[in-house]
């Protein structure tokens, strides 16, 4: 009986499994949306919303505990930059998994796992100066 054993095996051992998971929320925090498996994503959840629970925290341990699981310094200094302002006022749901459809080779079920406050974090791209001049010229 698995009483009280929280995650899943997905078939790995556990230093396998501990090792995806470390490089899949590292990909997550790096691009703010990976591609993935239905059961990897809903697992990687967890991970995810527990290391942005820590940037949210913001303090030395905080940023150690955290260490101890993504091992890029550049990421983890810019979760904890970004956390407050980004997922400050919501207590939960940092991450959102949208379903895909079935992948072609082996029709596992698809998944795109995303941070939730990427559409704030990403600035809109503004029109090169030469597209805006071009377009003034067409006008006259």
């Amino acid at each position: 009986m698995r009483h009280r054993k929280a995650g899943l095996k997905l078939g790995r051992t556990s230093s396998h499994r501990n090792a995806m998971f470390r490089n899949m929320v590292t990909s997550l925090f790096k691009h703010d949306r990976i591609r993935t498996t239905d059961v990897k994503a809903k697992e990687l959840k967890n991970w995810a919303d527990h290391l942005i629970t820590l940037a949210k925290r913001g303090d030395l341990h905080a940023r150690r505990q955290a260490l101890a699981v993504v091992r890029e310094k550049d990421i983890v200094h810019k979760l904890f930059e970004e956390a407050s302002e980004r997922f400050g006022s919501v207590s939960g749901g940092y991450t959102r998994v949208v379903k895909l459809g079935r992948r072609a080779g082996d029709a596992a079920p698809v998944s795109l796992i995303e941070l939730m406050g990427a559409e704030k974090s990403k600035k809109k791209k503004k029109k090169p100066e030469a597209a805006e001049e071009k377009s003034e010229e067409s006008k006259a």
